[in-house]
């Protein structure tokens, strides 16, 4: 990436309203066979477009053509049974009917990788895929046959790392891995949670990242939220132990949240894609606000390992706010790009 401040998504944008239902998480498809096919590649197309009508450098699918960013991977594997299901708690936050592994899990098939040839046919800007990342998966399932989540970790691992390979000789440019887990699971993240991360990453040709935040948009998120007081440090927990890993780019939440920027500090030598969009307000942030978030963050990291963001999915948002955060996020990095400069 040449560019100062290189500007990203942290993941998803907003589904038209004729593909599935707006403003909604695991939203059923209103297409079905190869009318469905079809039409999740235009919403690519279309989410595209919209990065590139902002000015966005590093640009993704938008994650068009699945309905949720942990369980449509794992719909494609063996040895999960959606049929089974129980109701776990999701991250110590919130209760949910899950699939169960029932036995040895494997990746049959690849998942993405015909998506993300189509993505780069489309664009010869950087491209940045993401995929769930091992300790997220394993808690959003119900384990009969492991009986032990570092071990399923493991395995997953090995697969996610098998189709970031492939996803990389497809001309993906990062890969990243979603493990808001990391937020949550202190003494697992310590434990095993970084060593699978880079067990997923292992042996990459592109470069890695890891994308830790506080969620969607969504009521269970913004409660929880609620609960945790004047500062929010969880990534003082992870992050000593990050610091310290293969992976070479950390993504965080940033703007309107209550994380003490310093904490960036403890990553000091990784690249830092800075959330300077709030994803859980319908408000757009002006340029001005972009910018502000990013000059503060520059206290803690060199420009040139600053890539702007957002601090996490923007599916749940209208397509038109998604759009105008989108622009905010690309003009706010014009301005402090301009500053370096003068």
């Amino acid at each position: 990436m040449t560019r100062l401040l290189p500007t990203s998504t942290a993941g998803s944008l907003p589904k038209p309203g004729w593909l599935a239902q707006p403003e909604t998480l695991w939203s059923p498809w209103k297409l079905a066979g190869e009318e469905l096919d079809e039409g999740r590649r235009d919403a690519l197309r279309l989410a595209l477009a919209d990065q590139r009508h902002a000015g966005i450098d590093i640009v993704s699918d938008g994650e068009q053509t699945r309905q949720h960013f942990v369980t449509t991977f794992i719909e494609h594997l063996a040895g999960v049974d959606f049929i089974r299901r129980e109701t776990v708690r999701i991250r110590d936050r919130y209760d949910a009917s899950v699939p169960t592994v029932v036995g040895p899990v494997s990746r049959p098939r690849p998942v993405f990788v015909d998506d993300a040839r189509f993505l780069r046919r489309q664009t010869g800007q950087p491209i940045k895929w993401a995929l769930p990342g091992p300790m997220t998966m394993v808690d959003t399932l119900h384990d009969a046959h492991y009986c032990s989540r570092e071990k399923l970790a493991w395995e997953f691992a090995c697969i996610l790392n098998q189709e970031a390979h492939e996803l990389a000789a497809a001309g993906v440019d990062i890969v990243q891995f979603d493990e808001p887990a990391f937020n949550v699971f202190f003494d697992e993240v310590n434990d095993w949670g970084v060593t699978a991360l880079e067990r997923a990453a292992q042996g990459l040709p592109c470069r890695t990242a890891v994308h830790i935040c506080y969620g969607y948009g969504i009521a269970a998120n913004t409660e929880w939220k609620q609960s945790l007081g004047s500062e929010w440090r969880q990534y003082e927990e992870a992050f000593p132990k990050l610091q310290g890993s293969s992976i070479d780019i950390v993504s965080l939440e940033c703007h309107n949240s209550r994380v003490p920027m310093d904490l960036i500090e403890l990553i000091r030598g990784k690249t830092v894609m800075v959330g300077a969009i709030d994803v859980a307000s319908h408000v757009v942030e002006t340029a001005e606000e972009v910018a502000d978030t990013l000059r503060r963050a520059l206290r803690f990291v060199d420009a040139d390992r600053l890539y702007p963001s957002t601090n996490c999915g923007m599916a749940p948002l209208p397509r038109h706010v998604a759009q105008g955060k989108l622009a905010a996020l690309a003009a706010g990095a014009a301005i402090v790009r301009q500053e370096l400069a003068g």
